[in-house]
């Protein structure tokens, strides 16, 4: 509503150059439309975010900006009459008309892309993706996105023109470890032998970072979490090299090994102070060597060999280089141990 910012149920009529709304009573609308909305002029934004709980919006800008926030019952739905508006606000450019059409199902990834970026937009507290607490097979997960939501948000972005190049782009992000699934769901969906099923474009799949370093905790929620997973006795450290899950570069990093409880951190050594930039329970971790002949899928970059991957209980896989074989094996005995 315009008056009263109310949400009411309305029959919509798309006529060529105008849509009609029309009240409806009994379950049949009036003969008369209750108002219209000039398409001449209009803009159109379809995912519309403002509401954020209502991801099926659709909103119209006339060009005498008045704003229109429609709302639909699907996502099927709400881009369908999204493409069908778009048409007819262009319909005196039939060519622009074929295009939109040839974009709903094509594939057309922008070359200048980068994913360091998208992740980086994502985590912006206003603008980024939204995170929520959900439930699912009773597990309640903290931080989280939907599938459906995270295709949203690269669309409204304008980092994808279609779900199917949204949903391609998700894929991306999830097969370079920036954000991973949790839940029942949209796990199961990476066992699938179709890279088009592995991420779910659906409300009920859900996802999460994949770090959670830039979690907004507060300050003594950290302090009491790393005083409990510092307090191990340290078993093993010394300096490895650690590739990054971003960026995908190696960097030195003190590692430090502590059992009871079992934990493994690494550390900056460029940092003046002796605070642990990252660190996991090794707890249902599995360790193994990674053969020197060829570059395990995963592994990019400057690879000298020695590798060896550690798999945490939430399958986040970090890949780290020792200075030897003889290195690699003396950690991997420590380690296994603890898991």
């Amino acid at each position: 509503g315009h008056i009263v910012r109310n949400w009411k149920v309305r029959w919509f009529v798309l006529l060529q150059d105008k849509l009609l709304y029309y009240k409806i009573e009994g379950g049949k609308k009036e003969p008369s439309p209750k108002g219209r909305i000039l398409l001449d002029g209009c803009t159109i934004t379809c995912p519309c975010l403002e509401y954020e709980n209502r991801p099926l919006l659709i909103k119209l800008k006339t060009k005498t900006n008045t704003d229109y926030f429609l709302e639909c019952c699907s996502r099927e739905e709400r881009d369908s009459w999204a493409l069908d508006i778009t048409g007819a606000i262009h319909a005196g450019h039939p060519v622009q008309v074929q295009e939109l059409h040839r974009m709903k199902n094509s594939f057309k990834l922008l070359d200048n892309i980068s994913l360091h970026d998208i992740v980086e937009r994502m985590y912006d507290s206003s603008t980024g993706i939204k995170l929520t607490r959900n439930l699912d097979q009773g597990n309640r997960y903290k931080e989280t996105f939907t599938g459906s939501a995270l295709v949203d948000w690269l669309i409204s972005n304008s980092f994808a023109v279609s779900r199917f190049e949204a949903v391609t782009l998700a894929s991306m992000l999830m097969d370079e470890n920036f954000i991973r699934p949790v839940g029942v769901r949209s796990t199961e969906a990476t066992r699938s032998s179709d890279p088009s099923e592995k991420f779910l474009d659906d409300s009920t799949a859900l996802y999460m970072f994949a770090e959670n370093g830039k979690k907004n905790t507060s300050s003594k929620e950290e302090v009491q979490f790393n005083i409990s997973e510092l307090s191990g006795t340290i078993v093993k450290q010394g300096f490895l090299v650690k590739q990054g899950h971003k960026r995908k570069n190696w960097k030195v990093r003190r590692f430090v090994l502590r059992s009871d409880p079992a934990f493994l951190h690494y550390y900056d050594p460029t940092k003046e102070e002796n605070k642990p930039v990252g660190g996991f329970s090794l707890r249902g971790c599995l360790v193994s060597a990674l053969e020197d002949n060829g570059v395990p899928a995963g592994v990019k970059g400057n690879v000298q060999g020695n590798l060896f991957k550690i798999i945490t209980k939430n399958d986040i896989h970090y890949y780290i280089q020792a200075s030897s074989k003889a290195e690699r094996v003396q950690w991997i005995e420590a380690i296994k141990p603890l898991t």
